[in-house]
């Protein structure tokens, strides 16, 4: 049976977002699942069909999005389906919106050097198979400094710093690329690389982007076999304790 899988794109021209919506749908189509592609933020406004997915791929850079639609997304992945995005599209949404931060794992805060850096990235030896057997690779493109969920499992890291800047005066650190976390029974995939639509097709970048579609979309399986995690009711609706400030 085909999984069915939603893809929204738009914000920000300069990602190319419709053209790397385009290389996504390829993508997945290629593993045989039904795609729908979106370029509103009004997809996002019915709960139950959000819940009937098996993945939700988010390419939309800044913009504001109503309260109500992240909701409708969190509920969705605590239920199960898939969340899975790159750079901008996914980890510089919303600023204004900490519930997606949260469930995302990250926000973007700077690209020291801006776009055509030079930088390594680093496959990470961890207790996920996602990334197994690809080499570390060099990239030419923005270098993503990112807040970071301490929760995440991080696949892949870059070292910064790469250029100068007050950042340089701290020590160096890997910054993650690559990670995956939970959000209830769902499982979240993000990978920072993916600034223009020719860096997401790099085979390199492309078969990261394959493999975390697939990984975030096999969740919904999986937690049927668990019990529904309902974290608070409200009305009709399932929602969680702890962000009231933020709803």
């Amino acid at each position: 049976m085909k999984k069915n899988a939603l893809i929204v794109w738009g914000g920000w021209d300069g990602h190319e977002p419709d053209q790397v919506a385009e290389i996504f749908r390829g993508i997945l189509e290629e593993e045989n699942f039904n795609v729908e592609v979106s370029d509103t933020l009004e997809s996002y406004s019915d709960p139950e069909k959000l819940k009937s997915l098996d993945l939700i791929v988010p390419h939309w850079t800044m913009g504001d999005i109503p309260k109500k639609y992240v909701l409708n997304i969190s509920e969705a992945v605590i239920s199960g389906v898939g969340l899975a995005g790159c750079h901008g599209g996914m980890c510089d949404s919303f600023r204004n919106n900490v519930d997606w931060q949260f469930m995302t794992g990250g926000n973007w805060v700077a690209h020291p050097g801006n776009d055509g850096v030079e930088y390594m990235v680093n496959i990470k030896q961890s207790s996920s198979p996602l990334l197994e057997g690809l080499p570390d690779f060099k990239v030419v493109s923005e270098q993503y400094y990112l807040h970071v969920d301490p929760a995440v499992e991080v696949l892949a890291t870059t070292r910064f710093p790469v250029v100068d800047g007050p950042h340089a005066a701290n020590k160096a650190v890997d910054m993650p690329v690559v990670w995956t976390k939970r959000w209830g029974h769902g499982r979240v995939f993000y990978n920072s690389l993916g600034h223009l639509a020719n860096i997401v097709a790099m085979p390199e970048v492309s078969l990261i982007m394959r493999r975390g579609f697939l990984y975030a979309s096999e969740g919904k399986q999986a937690a049927q076999n668990q019990s529904p995690l309902n974290f608070r009711a409200d009305g009709n609706r399932i929602s969680y304790t702890g962000m009231g400030d933020s709803q």
